[in-house]
């Protein structure tokens, strides 16, 4: 992954920490797989879904009982992420706190990146 010896390449707040604890053993699931795909008015939206195993090339980040896997297409993109579980009053969900994204759409469900140099991956 694109981290730094020694520094995790994504955050887990506590509250994330948790459901992703809660969704896990409910499933009986290996993990939280986090990736982006092509979608959305902003151009690429993320995934998430759970995984029986970490596949080649995953990047495997363990906090107390929860998992998360970093698909290999999504690791440049996510480094620097904060993965946030809020509940308010009329919804509940994930939040990813990105500084790599550079703008996003006004429901919140999809977000665009700086396409990198001789990169298709960031394109939308």
């Amino acid at each position: 992954m694109f981290a730094l010896p020694g520094t995790a390449p994504v955050t887990i707040t506590p509250a994330a920490e948790a459901q992703i604890a809660r969704l896990m053993a409910g499933k009986g699931a290996f993990g939280l797989r986090i990736g982006l795909k092509k979608g959305g008015c902003a151009g690429m939206e993320y995934t998430m879904e759970l995984a029986e195993a970490a596949g080649p090339a995953e990047e495997v980040i363990e906090q107390g009982a929860a998992r998360v896997l970093i698909a290999p297409m999504a690791q440049m993109f996510l480094f620097g992420t904060e993965i946030d579980f809020e509940t308010g009053l009329l919804d509940s969900g994930f939040r990813f706190r990105n500084p790599n994204v550079t703008d996003s759409c006004g429901c919140g469900e999809s977000v665009r990146f700086e396409p990198l140099e001789g990169s298709r991956a960031a394109q939308g």
